[in-house]
């Protein structure tokens, strides 16, 4: 059938669809209805699945107002079969769930408290004084029972926590696997909500060069989010939020020819003026129109060079300047009545081309307050006023003022001063005092003083947190309550260079950082972590950092060094509400564990998420480190107590993937120069009483790794290869492993080569190369890789002689069957893929009894191979199923839906 047309009932394109079935959860409030009415009309006995009818009274038609517990036994109480992953026996399906173990509502490791936990140390301890070191499974679940106060625990969640710890299968755990379980699980917890939390920068940042020459003196954002940035000779750039020039102008440009020139000290904007605040070496304070960069008007003859600029909006039309200088003063001018003081000021005669007004008259107009502080005995490095906390912050490289937090107006005398600012602005009365340049002392009870080692370059405030967060030249982010100066609440190191730049984003929880030698990192304030870090050579930002700026709408961070970078924050998709999103990354392998009943899956970013199969929920993860490659395969041990995992640099890693605990790695010797070759599938297999795991891929050998838990050497190097695998093996990348019990063993590769093995002797027993269909063999580019081969073992293939068959992805959506013992050669293809796409995935029962396969466009076909005959262009279809469609394709790598199908 043609992509193009419309898809039939069983196939609908977008959303797994099964015949007069809903999804599990759309059936909550069904299943608990119909509980209900069922206990309603006659006693209140027993039902008839063993669930006592009582349990249910009161439970909500609706069910979004059922309680999260109630929701979750009603999964488990509603019986479903489900496609599952490789050869899953039907009882799996059908294993029923003792009243019992609904007791507890959590899992018992979740109610382990300090005081529990030595009561069991103290039970392991007598065991080991009657010179026993470990303990059973019996024995064990009497412990919990006991120092947890759980008498009525369900003896299989108590028996699923013993296998858990006992992951070679011993049947006996200690003291210490115990204790090593529950650390390592809470480590991965702890990791999991952190990496929950992470965030990252699109990388490379995005660059532009325009008016680059001359240091950039700082970079502000307006609302809308336009992007200001102001260069030492005056040169003022409009930016878009993606760094594209809008408009530009040298605004120092206006005056005579022969005047010296002049350069700019720090720049601030006004927003609600639309204005834009420039300091200069002249010791002015100029203002333009942000829309035509057009000179308004200036504060002309102040006493020293404004060093650092800031302005804010402190009410209706009312606002603070604040600046520092080289003498460690702070400079203060509140200004009332911002529009009409600033137009009256535009009207006064001009001096360069630009309204000029003299601070001295400025601050004896009657809607200005003038203030100047003596904080600091060096440099002031950065000042600002927060009008959430109603005080000016300012900061210097010298230690015993570092950072001082101090009041806009002195409290002495404060009945006087209420008395001059309410004559001076609101009845018009001139001053009677005159302007005073010697700087004032702040009283003790008007500042708290920070003292930092080195002092500090950069700092910001956070209401919100109720957060101070400093930075300088001893590379340390300090935390602070911004009300006690004594002592650090944290410190964030992992900053190798001076930072210069600190941001708080209150809506997100972050602060941003970014140091001299070109590093930026994330930062989460609650968990004191560092969630991301974008060092030169990812970011691609070079020379010397001049400004900084985040802007929290566009969530980007603005950085001027050898060019104008921009960093915008990496944000989710948004999808469509009815769908969910199992991982942040692509899965590339996932299976079924019979064995606890759980749903591995394994994604790009090496993530391990573990999901009751059930309920749905998640139950546990782990990974996602930087020292771990991407996952490509997997597998479980014969007891499925271990989790065996391939990646893309060679090595394999057996897991307890109930904690996360990495209990061996498997690797072999690279070469120094050499290549690490991605392991593209792995087996685990038992020949006679030996266990051995096998992995082959892209370095086209097959690996063997003796399975010996006693082995404590974390590392473990391969067996020698066998000599027909160096001899005469693949000559192209092996991409599948497969294996018939007790002693067969086949490979498949990119070149389209099928090799069947003899396990025990390390023999090729026989070898097959897929032959393409007759209306493709002229074909050129055709695809005749084996992504995929299972062995059938069926006795309803014995009267075609067909004992052990093999079965191989052909080209363009056929399946190959071949003869691997009598004959050895090809017998049959059929066509499984309706759309003649590449199947990537072939999935069987234990029993042969069902086929699965999966094409590359997302479709699983399910077909019946219980009439199979050789003669046949295609088994019997029992049902087929789209598990998914999406709008590119996207191969299905291996098979472990979550699909419904009804029982025949």
């Amino acid at each position: 059938m043609p992509l193009g047309k419309k898809a039939r009932s069983s196939s609908a394109t977008g959303r797994l669809q099964t015949q007069n079935v809903t999804s599990m959860l759309s059936e909550l409030g069904s299943a608990g209805q119909q509980t209900r009415s069922t206990a309603e009309p006659a006693h209140w006995g027993e039902r008839a699945d063993g669930f006592s009818a009582s349990r249910h009274v009161g439970v909500s038609k609706d069910r979004q107002e059922q309680p999260e517990w109630l929701t979750r036994e009603l999964l488990k109480q509603k019986r479903r079969r489900h496609s599952v992953t490789l050869g899953d026996e039907a009882q799996v399906m059908t294993r029923p769930h003792h009243s019992s173990d609904l007791t507890c509502s959590l899992k018992i490791n979740e109610k382990i408290s300090l005081e529990n936990l030595q009561k069991l140390k103290l039970a392991f301890e007598e065991f080991e004084t009657g010179g026993l070191r470990c303990i059973d499974v019996k024995n064990f679940g009497r412990i919990v029972k006991k120092c947890l106060g759980l008498p009525n625990a369900g003896n299989a969640q108590i028996q699923a926590l013993f296998k858990k710890i006992d992951y070679s299968g011993q049947g006996r755990i200690s003291w210490g696997e115990f204790c090593t379980h529950m650390l390592q699980e809470y480590k991965e917890n702890e990791e999991t909500a952190r990496r929950s939390k992470r965030v990252a920068f699109t990388l490379p940042a995005t660059m532009n060069t325009f008016g680059y020459g001359i240091p950039i003196i700082n970079i502000h954002s307006t609302y809308d989010g336009t992007i200001a940035s102001v260069r030492e000779d005056g040169f003022v750039c409009l930016w878009s939020p993606e760094l594209k020039p809008q408009k530009n102008k040298h605004v120092f440009n206006g005056g005579s020819a022969n005047r010296k020139s002049k350069w700019a000290s720090d720049f601030a904007l006004m927003k609600e003026q639309n204005k834009l605040m420039i300091g200069t070496g002249d010791r002015e304070i100029q203002l333009y129109e942000v829309s035509t960069l057009m000179p308004y008007c200036q504060i002309s003859a102040l006493d020293t060079i404004p060093l650092t600029l800031d302005y804010s909006n402190t009410g209706p039309d009312k606002c603070c300047v604040v600046y520092g200088d080289a003498e460690g003063c702070v400079t203060i001018i509140l200004i009332s009545s911002v529009g009409d003081t600033l137009r009256l000021w535009n009207k006064l005669p001009k001096t360069e081309n630009i309204p000029d007004i003299a601070i001295n008259n400025a601050a004896l107009s009657p809607n200005v307050t003038f203030v100047r502080w003596k904080v600091h005995h060096d440099w002031v490095t950065q000042a600002k006023y927060f009008h959430s906390f109603q005080g000016v912050v300012s900061s210097s490289n010298e230690e015993s003022s570092s950072l001082v937090i101090g009041c806009v107006l002195p409290l002495t005398d404060a009945e006087q001063q209420l008395t001059e600012i309410r004559e001076a602005c609101y009845e018009g009365k001139t001053k009677k005092i005159q302007l005073s340049w010697t700087p004032q002392v702040r009283a003790l009870c008007d500042r708290t003083v920070f003292t930092i080692n080195k002092g500090v370059k950069t700092f910001d405030l956070s209401q919100k947190h109720s957060l101070l967060v400093t930075g300088g030249m001893d590379r340390l982010i300090r935390l602070w309550n911004p009300h006690f100066s004594g002592k650090p609440t944290g410190i964030l190191r992992g900053h190798s260079a001076p930072i210069v730049s600190l941001c708080i984003s209150s809506e997100d929880s972050q602060i941003f950082s970014v140091s001299t030698d070109n590093t930026v990192k994330i930062w989460h304030i609650a968990d004191q972590c560092c969630l991301f870090t974008a060092d030169p050579k990812t970011s691609g930002i070079h020379g010397d950092i001049s400004a900084c700026c985040y802007s929290p709408a566009m969530k980007c961070l603005y950085v001027a060094a050898d060019c104008m970078a921009a960093l915008f924050l990496k944000l989710r998709p948004l999808l469509h509400r009815h769908v969910t999103v199992s991982h942040d990354e692509p899965v590339r392998c996932c299976g079924f564990n019979q064995e606890f009943r759980q749903v591995i899956s394994c994604s790009e970013g090496s993530v391990v998420k573990v999901w009751d199969f059930d309920t749905g929920c998640q139950d546990f993860e782990f990974g996602g480190t930087h020292d771990l490659s991407t996952i490509t395969c997997m597998t479980f041990d014969p007891k499925g107590r271990r989790l065996i995992t391939g990646g893309r640099d060679g090595c394999l890693k057996i897991w307890n993937f109930n904690n996360g605990q990495c209990l061996k790695t498997l690797k072999k010797v690279f070469p120094v120069d050499g290549e690490c070759n991605e392991v593209c599938d792995c087996i685990f297999l038992k020949v006679h009483r030996n266990s051995y795991v096998m992995s082959v891929g892209r370095d086209r050998r097959i690996d063997i790794y003796s399975d010996i838990p006693e082995d404590l050497h974390h590392v473990q190097r391969p067996q020698p290869s066998w000599q027909d695998d160096l001899k005469n093996g693949h000559k192209g990348d092996i991409l599948c492993v497969t294996q018939c019990p007790p002693s067969l063993l086949a490979t498949s590769s990119y070149d389209g080569e099928i090799i069947v093995w003899n396990v025990v002797s390390g023999r090729i027993q026989c070898r097959f190369v897929g032959p393409p269909a007759a209306e493709h063999q002229n074909v050129e580019g055709l695809d005749t890789s084996v992504p995929s081969i299972i062995f059938l073992k069926n006795s309803d293939l014995q009267q075609f002689s067909l004992t052990t068959a093999l079965l191989s992805s052909g080209a363009k959506g056929c399946v190959n069957l071949w003869n691997v013992l009598s004959g050895r050669k090809f017998v049959s293809s059929f066509k499984v893929s309706e759309f003649q796409q590449k199947i990537t995935k072939l999935a069987k029962t234990d029993e042969s009894k069902l086929l699965y396969a999966a094409d590359r466009i997302g479709y699983i076909y399910v077909y019946s191979m219980e009439k199979f005959t050789p003669e046949q262009k295609s088994p019997r279809a029992c049902r087929l199923l789209t598990v998914i469609k999406w709008s590119l394709p996207h191969p299905l790598t291996a098979l472990c839906a979550f699909g419904v199908v009804e029982e025949n």
